[in-house]
């Protein structure tokens, strides 16, 4: 590490797990003069156990969201296309791709699947542009590509690539990360493209989500200080201008300010969002009984799920959806400090901050602490790809919690 001071934060994956405590047939990772298209190690058999404290609350989300999805969405699924199970229906095909996805993910090496992190990204900007010709548009905004049964959302799909290639860029060159030139600003240039890329859609949830994940990834990775205090000042600065540019984001943050001042219009979503959260109490008002999805709550299978989730299930249904929340991303941070090299510390690292930058981003706007904008809730929310993607992130972590160290 040419004299530097190794973070605390992934020293248990460089000391022990980096040499002694390496499984057979792995070879150092990272370094420089690696080229990209090199296979950093050969596929190999994996005969640990999964972490069960990462599928316990997995699947505890995953069915409260398949059950939630079903009661948001009833009426205005009846409503549009006579069927009340339309929305629950494409749920649940989104809901087996992804165990599927999780499945084979967890089993296959994530060394091997390093290969795929810069061709994935490739195809990832490619289904970016292509969106934005031949998307399918909903209010206002080109985000999805009609497959018939499921829509993709490349934007979600992108948000895996980038995990696995700024894992793949940090280790390579993480001698050089304390450099901002060769080191630090590659990752951020990267991330800077896919932003750019989805703000055309426009999705400013997504693209902000997409650099914090990858801020949180160089932070995890050692990087320095002062250049991601700088990157937080000029991300807010461009934050400012963006919102400044679109009177309509403008409208957002004087509702978020002060929501009842404009109650019919800014403030509308932020209200009716209070009012589900509010009127659950303690123990809810009973599964499938909201009001507030009969088209009070606008979004409330999708964005405000979690409103729907405090009215039916109360303070009590909320508070368990949280604390799943933290537990997986616990586990997730734990595989992360155990995996056996540097690449899997700071990929475990980037896919639990992808569920947990996320989670964090939706409820903060359900509950009033943050402006609204458009970003899913993982797991609960309706959305196949966004499904898909996040059960493929779980499975991933099993993968490297099966390769972890044994403290």
């Amino acid at each position: 590490m040419q004299g530097r001071k190794v973070p605390l934060a992934v020293r248990p994956a460089l000391s022990g797990g980096a040499a002694a405590g390496r499984p057979a047939g792995l070879r150092q990772q990272g370094g420089q003069g690696r080229s990209f298209g090199a296979a950093p190690a050969r596929a190999r058999a994996i005969t640990g156990r999964p972490d069960t404290l990462i599928v316990l609350p997995a699947m505890g989300l995953l069915t409260i969201g398949l059950v939630m999805v079903f009661s948001a969405s009833a009426v205005q699924a009846l409503l549009e296309t006579n069927d009340a199970l339309y929305y629950a229906k494409r749920q649940f095909i989104g809901l087996v791709l992804g165990l599927v996805a999780m499945g084979l993910l967890s089993r296959i090496d994530y060394h091997w699947l390093r290969r795929l992190a810069w061709p994935g990204m490739l195809m990832s900007v490619a289904l970016l542009v292509a969106v934005l010709f031949v998307g399918r548009e909903i209010s206002g905004a080109k985000r999805w590509i009609p497959l018939g049964f499921i829509n993709l959302q490349p934007s979600e799909v992108t948000k895996l690539a980038l995990i696995f290639c700024v894992a793949d860029w940090l280790d390579r060159r993480r001698d050089l990360l304390m450099s901002f030139w060769r080191g630090y600003l590659p990752p951020l240039l990267v991330t800077a493209i896919l932003f750019g890329l989805v703000m055309l859609e426009p999705d400013l949830g997504t693209g902000l989500t997409l650099g914090a994940i990858t801020v949180v990834m160089l932070f995890a990775a050692g990087a320095s200080g002062l250049h991601i205090f700088l990157t937080g000042l000029m991300a807010i600065a461009g934050i400012v201008a963006l919102i400044w540019m679109e009177p309509y984001r403008m409208r957002r943050i004087m509702g978020f300010r002060n929501p009842w001042a404009d109650p019919l219009d800014t403030g509308f979503q932020t209200i009716q969002s209070l009012l589900a959260v509010g009127s659950g109490g303690l123990f809810g008002s009973g599964l499938g009984q909201s009001r507030q999805k009969y088209f009070y709550l606008p979004e409330q299978h999708t964005d405000f799920i979690f409103g729907i989730v405090g009215e039916e299930l109360g303070f009590l249904g909320a508070t368990l959806v949280v604390v799943l929340f933290f537990l997986l991303c616990w586990r997730g941070l734990r595989a992360a400090l155990r995996a056996p090299d540097f690449f899997g510390t700071t990929l475990a690292t980037g896919l639990t901050a992808l569920i947990g930058v996320q989670a964090f981003l939706n409820m903060g706007v359900v509950t009033g602490l943050l402006p609204v904008t458009g970003i899913t809730l993982p797991f609960l929310s309706y959305g196949s790809s966004s499904l898909v993607v996040t059960l493929a992130a779980v499975g991933v972590l099993l993968n490297i919690s099966r390769q972890g160290e044994e403290t």
